[in-house]
């Protein structure tokens, strides 16, 4: 019998310190700032992070899409036009895999923002999205001022779009889709023409699902 106790210790000890680690995170992306915040009658640091802003823009089915839209939801975001001849029907593709992995999760959206308002309607927007075989409310094709989807980009998303005449398409653009959370604090950038970075993402929705998980279990 003693000749097992080692392998038994080593097993428990294996078992302990499964229990006792911590359940992996993502990192909070953007930028932050310190402030100095009142606990307990002491002064302690905290931190301020970056959120991406209010917005309010309509979908394919003419449905007004904003942050009470989302409340309580994990989203990917990302920039887009139909008429794309670029990048932006391979992101499209890696959006429906993740669409379809998340399909009926009502924990879960996808935001795609046309970039390119002018062409993209919402019977196009609509057009597209069916074509892709979305036919629910969990991915939002997304039509607002120009303008304003270009500074939401740079300075919610860290992206970027702007008009180009240089490139095919007339519009250059980030490749990049956005991973937030339910406080609007990104959790992960990754290059959505990229299969590898894709799963990547998919790996962190999973872990960022369960955070949020723990964290209402915790209330």
């Amino acid at each position: 019998m003693k000749r097992y106790i080692p392998q038994f210790c080593a097993v428990v000890l294996l078992m302990i310190a499964s229990c006792s680690s911590e359940p992996k995170k993502l990192p909070i992306l953007g930028n932050r700032e310190p402030f100095e915040k009142d606990l307990n009658g002491k002064k302690v640091m905290d931190t301020i992070y970056q959120k991406i802003p209010d917005f309010s823009f309509m979908d394919q089915d003419s449905v007004i899409i904003n942050n009470d839209s989302l409340a309580n939801k994990i989203y990917v975001a990302d920039f887009f036009f139909t008429s794309c001849p670029s990048i932006c029907p391979i992101m499209s593709k890696h959006m429906l895999q993740i669409y379809n992995k998340y399909h009926g999760n009502p924990n879960v959206a996808l935001l795609s923002h046309t970039i390119d308002p002018k062409h993209d309607t919402i019977p196009v927007l609509k057009k597209y999205a069916e074509k892709l075989g979305v036919k629910d409310n969990q991915w939002h094709f997304l039509l607002g001022n120009r303008d304003t989807v270009y500074q939401l980009a740079k300075t919610g998303y860290m992206s970027f779009a702007a008009q180009d005449s240089t490139v095919p398409g007339g519009i250059t653009h980030s490749g990049y889709m956005i991973l937030v959370d339910s406080k609007r604090h990104i959790r992960g950038a990754y290059d959505g023409t990229d299969e590898g970075q894709v799963k990547q993402l998919m790996s962190d929705m999973d872990i960022l699902l369960a955070e949020e998980k723990a964290k209402k279990n915790e209330k």
